[in-house]
């Protein structure tokens, strides 16, 4: 008889140590699923490749990443081209542009600081919506708003301008 409290005590603990575990791995999944959680919130571009790595070497990309490297300053597409040796044709303007405006959207390698000018994330050059905007609306911004229909102000002011007219 006291072989079988012995085992029934051995059995407790083992249950008591798989209740723990399983405490442990809730709490883990939690944890998993927070951290999926932050980075659905994160930008894709958050990591901005930058790497040359992910050009083809000797390819157009690469080699306007490298032209705009040595100038060190955005380029216009035009410029691009010239400096690609491709004629500036309305075709080659538009497909430079579509390459590497594929670039500019996944947030990798280029940015576009203005129209048809392309820049490099390494250098730190802003695309256009990258520029945080000082233009904040003046502190009377609004006010001489017509009201919104349905009002009560609208119904006042719609019967103001109707005995104006009459």
């Amino acid at each position: 008889m006291n072989e079988r409290r012995k085992i029934e005590e051995r059995l407790r603990k083992k249950e008591e140590e798989i209740r723990e575990f399983e405490v442990k791995i809730r709490d883990a999944r939690i944890y998993v699923q927070a951290l999926q959680d932050v980075l659905k919130i994160l930008p894709r571009g958050s990591e901005r490749n930058i790497r040359a790595g992910t050009l083809r070497p000797g390819s157009s990309m690469a080699r306007v990443r490298e032209f705009i490297l040595e100038r060190g300053r955005p380029g216009h597409v035009t410029e691009l081209l010239e400096a690609l040796g491709r004629p500036t044709t309305r075709q080659s303007r538009a497909s430079l542009c579509g390459s590497l405006a594929a670039y500019v959207r996944k947030g990798e390698i280029f940015t576009r600081p203005s129209p048809n000018t392309f820049g490099l994330i390494e250098l730190g050059h802003e695309s256009e919506g990258d520029a945080a905007t000082d233009d904040e609306p003046s502190p009377d911004f609004g006010e001489d708003e017509p009201p919104l229909a349905g009002s009560n102000q609208y119904a006042t002011s719609l019967q103001l301008e109707m005995r104006r007219t009459s």
